[in-house]
């Protein structure tokens, strides 16, 4: 491997060989990437293997309730700059899905890796990273994860004593919180719109005083740092005071919020701000998020989300009514099967919107727009939908599996 003085050993190699020959298996039976099942695979030859395959790059770990594929790929881009960069683009979070991406990554500098919430101080212990960015935490999940202060308590346990730089988000006590146990940390100022999962101090469980964009307990007096990174407007303001644009092909704040912690990522490794910024604006969609795609002759723009805060990003992002909105919500497992959630996003936000409900919950969110007094049309799949609505481009939401039906639909 380029620039590793320890080779893979013969174990490891036939490991990373199977894995392969599997996930090649799995993409010729349509079984989707084969990343994960490839990993297994790999892993159960040598349960080493993905400390093995990171001892000669510098591993930057994304973690976040939501935006870290995202934040994964504007990191991926900018650090491209200073050297190769292998990465699990396509999202495959979990370990067997991270040791298939860097068995791919022999000749490169940078493993920029997304991990799943869950298993983050797990991923840190097995590859040593240089960088961990820390972006939010919020309810997800709610049948898999565990609530929310005990995931923060999670990793602020796993995270005491890693020699990491930790690129965190000062907006989110939990994440602050969580980072606080880090000797190194690098806070950015990148806002929080959903505060729900935040009213109360994961340090001593008081109340939470949030005046304006501060934040504090007025029992403990733990409190939002001083940040050295953070977005404003259009702009990512450096350590030094200086103002760079922002210029992305990705809508919405939550995305320039994404850059600029991205940038503070870039800039642990000697990218300029300017520099990291350029190259972000190459990312036009993220695993088919953001994509426009046509569909019998009407233009759909996909976008995911899968939790209330989400939800909450996304409303911001869509063009105002009357655009008609179909809204698509499954509950497998990979999404979850509690759909309590739904209780928790403010539906009212879709006021005047032609709504159009499918997917395999939708009678549980037909009940939740009715509660918000929404007017909508339930519809058995996509194309009665289409058909259904008002001309003009459409919005379509959809939680995770419902999100990876509806572009195997519209062949994305």
């Amino acid at each position: 491997m380029s620039g590793n003085s320890d080779p893979l050993s013969p174990r490891a190699k036939l490991a990373v060989t199977a894995g392969r020959a599997a996930a090649a298996v799995s993409r010729a039976a349509g079984r989707g990437s084969g990343s994960v099942i490839g990993g297994r695979v790999a892993l159960k030859l040598d349960p080493d293997l993905l400390a093995r395959l990171a001892t000669h790059l510098d591993v930057i770990l994304v973690s976040a309730t939501n935006g870290k594929t995202t934040t994964t790929r504007l990191i991926a881009e900018a650090l491209r700059a200073a050297g190769p960069v292998v990465s699990n683009a396509l999202g495959a979070n979990m370990p067997a899905g991270i040791t298939s991406a860097l068995a791919g990554g022999s000749e490169s500098r940078f493993a920029v890796i997304e991990v799943d919430e869950k298993y983050l101080s797990g991923v840190a212990r097995d590859t040593d990273p240089k960088c961990i960015a820390l972006l939010n935490l919020s309810r997800d999940q709610l049948d898999r994860a565990a609530e929310t202060r005990m995931m923060a308590e999670h990793w602020r346990e796993g995270l005491a004593g890693s020699k990491a730089v930790v690129v965190a988000n000062a907006d989110d006590p939990l994440v602050v919180w969580a980072a606080s146990s880090s000797a190194n940390v690098v806070w950015v100022a990148a806002g929080q719109m959903w505060k729900d999962d935040a009213w109360s101090c994961p340090s001593c469980g008081g109340v939470m005083q949030r005046p304006g964009d501060d934040w504090f307990c007025g029992e403990c007096g733990f409190r939002r740092p001083t940040p050295s990174w953070a977005l404003s407007g259009d702009h990512v303001l450096d350590p030094h005071g200086s103002a760079w644009p922002i210029h992305l092909q990705l809508p919405g704040r939550a995305n320039k919020a994404n850059a600029a912690s991205s940038a503070a990522v870039a800039a642990v490794f000697g990218v300029p701000p300017q520099v990291a910024l350029e190259r972000m604006y190459q990312v036009q969609a993220v695993a088919g998020r953001y994509d426009v795609v046509q569909f019998q002759q009407r233009d759909l723009r996909l976008l995911l989300a899968k939790n209330p805060a989400g939800w909450l990003e996304t409303f911001t992002l869509i063009d105002p009514p009357p655009t008609p909105v179909i809204l698509s919500v499954n509950a497998r497992g990979a999404d979850g099967t509690d759909t309590s959630w739904l209780w928790d996003v403010d539906y009212t936000r879709l006021t005047g919107h032609p709504i159009f409900v499918l997917g395999d919950r939708k009678l549980d969110l037909a009940v939740r727009l009715e509660v918000a007094n929404q007017s909508f049309q339930v519809c058995e799949n996509l194309d009665q939908a289409v058909q259904l609505a008002p001309p003009g481009r459409i919005e379509v939401i959809a939680n995770y599996t419902a999100f990876q039906d509806l572009r195997r639909r519209v062949g994305n």
